[in-house]
């Protein structure tokens, strides 16, 4: 009964929080909307979800979101500093393709989607068989590092969560 009522709790749990952030005020009406949006989003949504995401280890999702605020404000520190100190001629922009280990499609979009978040790198392109992430890079003196970087910082971890 649970399950029907709600398909996807996580999603559920979110659209309750959110839209109480959204409200920006406590309200009992607007907590017993929001536990109706909870339900009738999920239950309407669900034929388009053939796959749940399984989550292995949903703890580490806490640690991943704090080491990925972090790293979004070590690099706007980085990115403004590359702005205001570096002339545009000693840039060193860079497309950098990285090979992809997790599979997931959860997994995968969230990685591009943390990439994305983070000042001075942008992902741009899913390979066609899903195995490389093409990410453009402000400043990437050495691209390698750039790669190895985003695969011990991101995608380990993501593949802990996610596979």
């Amino acid at each position: 009964m649970i399950r029907r009522l709600f398909p996807h709790p996580y999603l559920s749990a979110l659209l309750v929080v959110i839209w109480m952030l959204l409200v920006n005020h406590f309200a009992w009406g607007s907590l017993v909307f929001a536990i109706l949006l909870s339900i009738a989003i999920p239950a309407l949504t669900e034929p388009y979800w053939p796959d749940r995401a399984k989550l292995r280890h949903p703890g580490k999702i806490a640690a991943y979101l704090l080491l990925v605020f972090w790293d979004i404000m070590v690099a706007n520190v980085q990115v403004a500093m590359i702005i205001l100190f570096k002339p545009n001629s000693r840039l060193q922009p860079a497309w950098i393709t990285i090979p992809l280990d997790i599979r997931s499609p959860e997994a995968i979009t969230v990685l591009a989607g943390t990439i994305t978040l983070t000042p001075g790198t942008v992902s741009s392109d899913l390979s066609q068989d899903g195995h490389a992430l093409l990410v453009h890079c402000l400043h990437a003196p050495e691209p390698e590092s750039v790669i190895l970087d985003i695969k011990n910082r991101y995608e380990a971890r993501l593949q802990e969560i996610f596979e």
